[in-house]
């Protein structure tokens, strides 16, 4: 982390428990006064011997109003006496224990109707919770109660047994069962389900700024990708301009890093324009695949170079020497929210010059009035041949400008106290960014990416996985915690997507192995459908089955995908029965719900249409069949499954490949010797395709 969100640097006091553990979010805390523990035995054993209620606090190293909470109130020698004195005091990183922050998160959503982080919450010693909310102030403000008066009050509610913390207690408890009891209730999916689900949620388009309802503005990645779909589908046009209009508004919008390129949080106006400042790992990830495919379904080359300059930002900022993606870049710096990434016109002159500060300064709008504290957030509000008439220049000398601007004012940013930055290294988030690498190589034909997925897959399965199972963190050498079904189900699909970059079938075969895991230890044999936690985790007040997606795809969802897709290669039935009895457990949910299942839908719309296989025939080492896979890239074609089937046995991996090939689409011949295609749908295949031409007006079919 950064000197300026180093607590050791603000404080002379000795530290707390939390100097010894690997979070970055937890070592944010441990010179707080207060005495805080990690989730842990020691910690409820002690509440438990003294009778005393847990304070629990999640959240996470990049959380703006954490560190805000942080300064005001656990830096405040008398605020911390009060915990202290009449509560267990527990800090936990949501991003290392999703499990407890589902959990508790539920429970803060039934008692105040809302959440989010920085999340606090009161429990029983045995974990059960009574009372929550989320941020709270130092002293009453704005209508909100104080912590101090929130602290008091919780206190002298458990202490002297009121009848409400009782009810509480047994009520959450019980509800928070409820909310993890879907029971399968028969039927089957509606045809058509995805496609009428997308045209539901496209009625709260934005038609004015892009992005869906008003202010703040997240990306919802997966309702655009949704969208991206039923436009391939179906050729509905609408869908591909809500598309068009969204992405092109974001890539312009101060949400995008217009200098170093990356994707802030979200949007705290409707315009795209004011995020807040934090850059997660995987928004980075869902949206640098997002605008491979839409660049590609859209031929929209502006989305490609969006995509391309995600995958740098990455590389230059997020990547560990070893090939891991560390998590996030804090919204803060020098103690000042978004105070690297604003600049005022003195500031962009003194960098550029009267000629090129001129035309930063419009292009990039930034002015004497600011439009955020007085600076400003690069954004663009003029196109680039609007600038070049404006200048008298042409749009070439004009393009060339640009960069020579963007060049110049990051070389000078990068002189400033940078935003901290969270290198732990977690799973599912660097599945993500995995997957997405692997896709930019297909799509963009630059080796670099290909190259950083399989070593960011070698560096998971080296260091992350045992041999039985996989951790979830790691971070200075050492991997921790049990990983969680978003884990082995993202991983499971990184690996499908790194086998399709490659055709390497070592990758289909981890694929294969972290399925396995997921239909042993973590799936539930009565209902369906798959538990956040394995079988051997630590047994909580509930066993949780997270199913709605929000930022990241639930773990249900990304599982059935992953099966899915799994079940395409293989041909193996379990994978498909599995997906869908889990497709059939969440039905009315996902019928009733679609925003809550975007991700989902993507997996209904997969088994209903069902894959699209392309198998190609040919020596693995033809100059031809590599010119046809990597022309197979450039299209944009959901639900894709690859198969190379060799053309003799001489081909070292033939045998390998040939394990991983269901029957529909074996034994498939070349024809006079020249690389040849078929396109597979529903068990049926086409006639002998010998023309890449000819690929792709079928697929295009």
């Amino acid at each position: 982390m950064s000197q300026a969100n180093n607590p050791e640097s603000r404080s002379g006091r000795k530290p707390n428990r939390l100097i010894n553990e690997q979070s970055p979010y937890l070592r944010q805390h441990a010179y707080n006064p207060v005495d805080w523990h990690a989730w842990g035995p020691d910690a409820l054993e002690r509440a438990k011997a003294e009778n005393k209620p847990i304070m629990l606090s999640i959240g996470y190293s990049a959380c703006h109003w954490c560190h805000v909470m942080e300064r005001e109130s656990f830096e405040n020698e008398a605020i911390a006496r009060l915990i202290n004195e009449n509560f267990i005091p527990i800090k936990v990183d949501r991003e290392e224990r999703p499990d407890l922050d589902q959990i508790y998160m539920d429970a803060v959503q039934l008692i105040t109707g809302r959440g989010g982080w920085p999340l606090t919450m009161f429990l029983a010693p045995d974990g059960r919770p009574f009372f929550g909310g989320t941020y709270y102030p130092p002293e009453d403000r704005h209508g909100m109660p104080g912590f101090p008066r929130i602290l008091a009050a919780v206190s002298h509610a458990y202490r002297d047994g009121a009848k409400e913390v009782t009810n509480n207690l047994e009520k959450l408890t019980e509800a928070l069962g409820a909310l993890t009891n879907y029971v399968p209730t028969g039927g089957d999916l509606k045809p058509g389900l995805a496609a009428e689900s997308a045209r539901a949620l496209a009625t709260h388009y934005d038609s004015i700024n892009g992005g869906l309802g008003q202010a703040p503005k997240f990306p919802n990645t997966f309702v655009f990708s949704l969208f991206l779909r039923v436009h391939a589908a179906d050729g509905d046009e609408a869908m591909a301009e809500i598309v068009r209009h969204t992405l092109s508004k974001m890539a312009r919008g101060g949400i995008y890093d217009q200098i170093g390129g990356g994707f802030h949080r979200y949007s705290v106006d409707e315009r795209w324009l004011v995020p807040h400042f934090e850059k997660m790992l995987y928004d980075n990830a869902l949206l640098a695949r997002l605008y491979l495919d839409a660049g590609r379904a859209l031929n929209e080359p502006e989305f490609l170079g969006v995509a391309r300059e995600i995958f740098d930002y990455v590389l230059r900022e997020m990547t560990s020497p070893d090939g891991g993606f560390y998590a996030a870049q804090d919204a803060d710096s020098e103690g000042e929210e978004g105070k690297f990434f604003i600049w005022t016109p003195e500031q962009a002159d003194a960098v550029l010059g009267p000629e090129l500060g001129a035309i930063a300064e419009r292009y990039f709008d930034i002015t004497i009035e600011g439009n955020f504290d007085g600076a400003n957030i690069p954004h663009r509000t003029i196109e680039l041949a609007d600038a070049a008439r404006m200048f008298k220049v042409p749009e070439e000398d004009m393009a060339s400008k640009i960069r020579e601007i963007r060049d110049k004012l990051f070389a000078a940013r990068e002189q400033r106290v940078k935003p901290g930055r969270d290198e732990k290294i977690l799973v599912a988030w660097n599945a993500m960014m995995i997957g997405a690498f692997a896709e930019g190589y297909r799509a963009l034909h630059e080796r670099r990416y290909l190259e950083a997925a399989e070593r960011a897959a070698g560096f998971v399965m080296a260091s992350m996985w045992d041999g039985r199972a996989l951790k979830r963190s790691f971070k200075d050498g050492v991997a921790r915690h049990n990983a969680y079904l978003e884990d082995y189900a993202q991983l499971a699909g990184a690996m499908l997507d790194v086998y399709e970059a490659s055709l390497d079938a070592k990758y289909l075969a981890h694929a294969r192995m972290l399925a396995g895991v997921i239909l042993e230890r973590f799936i539930d044999k009565e209902k369906g459908g798959f538990f956040f936690t394995s079988d051997d985790h630590e047994a909580l007040i509930t066993r949780s089955k997270a199913a709605f997606d929000g930022s990241t795809p639930s773990g249900n969802s990304a599982a059935v995908m992953a099966l899915l897709r799994l079940h395409g290669y293989t041909g193996e039935e379990r994978y498909r029965v599995e997906a869908e009895r889990t497709l059939k457990l969440f039905r009315e949910f996902i019928e009733k719900q679609p925003f809550g299942f975007s991700h989902m839908l993507e997996a209904v719309d997969l088994y209903q249409r069902g894959p699209t296989e392309v198998v190609i025939v040919g020596s693995r080492s033809s100059p031809e069949l590599l010119e046809w896979t990597e022309r197979l890239g450039l299209i944009y074609v959901p639900n894709l499954a690859i198969f190379i089937c060799v053309a003799d046995n001489a081909d070292a991996d033939a045998d390998a490949q040939t394990r991983f090939i269901p029957e529909q689409v074996r034994d498939k011949r070349q024809i006079d010797g020249q690389v040849t295609a078929y396109v597979c749908r529903e068990r049926t295949c086409t006639p002998p395709i010998t023309t890449f031409k000819d690929l792709q007006k079928e697929l295009a079919d």
